[in-house]
This record gives structure tokens, sequence and C-alpha cells, in this order.
């Protein structure tokens, strides 16, 4: 999963900087242009910075404060960690509903330019709420089946602050 997560990313970032770059060349050099570039290259960049929050999640990598957790005992972490984890279900459903809800309405609806289905780009969502729910269950599975420490489930991969 993590690898087609990333291959989606770099394909869509690539496909967004080789529009609007031929679409910016060619406005300056011949007065002309891709009409629908733009468009698509918004369509793109929103549907990959959704996939990167799924990966973001995956890796621990999202903002948070985790000097209180990292102070707390063992114990104590664990319902810290399973109430922080519901709520994030919680969240995931509501954007899910959300969603799934706007992609049907606008399901019929055409982008102005491309003439894509906008549900499409609502969509999205939905991706990204079925992607997050599975990091977070996988990750809860991690914690009561594979007996991951609760220190690895709650530990940040980005840059470690100072002590």
């Amino acid at each position: 999963m993590n690898r087609l997560l990333n291959i989606f990313m770099v394909l869509f970032l690539a496909a967004t900087t080789i529009l609007v770059f031929m679409n910016a060349m060619l406005r300056y050099l011949f007065e002309s242009g891709i009409p629908w570039s733009e468009e698509m290259a918004r369509f793109l960049f929103i549907w990959m910075c959704f996939l990167g929050a799924i990966g973001a999640l995956k890796d621990n990598q999202h903002l948070n404060v985790d000097l209180l957790i990292n102070k707390l005992p063992r114990p104590v972490k664990y319902v810290v960690y399973l109430l922080g984890n519901g709520l994030v279900l919680f969240a995931v459903w509501s954007l899910l509903h959300g969603s799934w809800r706007l992609t049907m309405r606008f399901l019929g609806a055409k982008a102005p330019v491309t003439g894509i289905s906008m549900g499409f780009v609502y969509g999205v969502g939905i991706v990204l709420g079925v992607g997050m729910a599975i990091v977070v269950l996988y990750n809860l599975y991690r914690l009561f089946f594979k007996k991951s420490t609760i220190d690895d489930l709650t530990r940040s991969s980005g840059v470690e602050g100072v002590d």
C-alpha cells in the first residue's frame, strides 16, 4: 500500500509540474496555452496532498505535541493512545461520510474546462477516509496483537526535539 501511495504521489507531482511548466512556457513564448492544464494541475495537487496526508499518518509525521504523552506512565499512555485513536477514527468517519455525500451529489457535475466529473475531486475524501482508517486500525492491531510497544507507536518519525 505504501509503495502504491508513493507511486501515485510521484506521478501526480510530475504531471502537475509538467502541466504548469508547459503552460507557462507556451503562454510566455507563444502567447497561447493549454486551456485545461490549470484545472487539471489543481485537481492533481488536491489528490497529491490528500494522499500525502495518508502517508504522513502512516509514518506518524502529522503535527503533534508528544511532550506530555512521553512523560506519562506506560498504562496511562495506552489509555491516551486508545482515546486519541478513537477520536481520529471518529474524525475519519465524519470525513468519509461527508465526502461520500459530496461525491454522490456532484457525480454528474462536470468541471468547467476539463469536463471531468466533480465526483473525482470530492472522491479523494473517500480515499483519504478509507486510507486513514486502515492506518489507524492497523496501528491498533499492532498494539493488541503484534505486541508493538506503546513507545514505538507514539514516537514521531520526524525530527526529534530537544529534551
